[in-house]
């Protein structure tokens, strides 16, 4: 897997894994790793998933999760609809690519400082979701 990162005002931290040769297997979990300093500040975390036209579904299925600094975790299961009922492909995209953005949480009191992991697994039935190009996490400040 490959790991981009980039940064836009009030974004906290952001990275995208590239899934290699666009199957994504559910024993290759997408991860991320992000360091907390402040426990006071309010945070949107968000998730973004690319894909071609020619995933076989019209949903998918996240299980992400998260390990505290304390060694804790909490999971989280996620269903995203990537078409309507008509198939219409939703989010954002030219040509046989699109890019859907994901609200994962609002509001979120990080309650520990330190390294918090993030690991997102896919919960299709297939072992190996093809057309699948890159998931991202963005964690950004909520503006007030």
């Amino acid at each position: 897997m490959l790991v981009t990162l980039s940064c836009n005002r009030g974004t906290y931290f952001a990275d995208t894994v590239k899934i290699e040769g666009e199957a994504w297997s559910m024993y290759d979990p997408v991860k991320f790793i992000c360091t907390i300093d402040d426990t006071v500040r309010v945070y949107n975390i968000d998730l973004s998933v690319r894909t071609s036209t020619e995933y076989p579904y019209r949903n998918l299925y996240l299980f992400v999760v998260t390990s505290f600094p304390s060694g804790s975790t909490v999971t989280d299961t996620i269903q995203v609809m990537l078409a309507n009922e008509k198939g219409d492909w939703l989010g954002r995209g030219a040509g046989d690519i699109r890019e859907l953005t994901i609200p994962y949480k609002s509001n979120v009191y990080f309650p520990e400082k330190g390294e918090y992991h993030f690991k997102v697994i896919h919960g299709m039935r297939d072992t190996v979701l093809k057309g699948v190009y890159d998931l991202g996490m963005r964690i950004s400040l909520k503006e007030k």
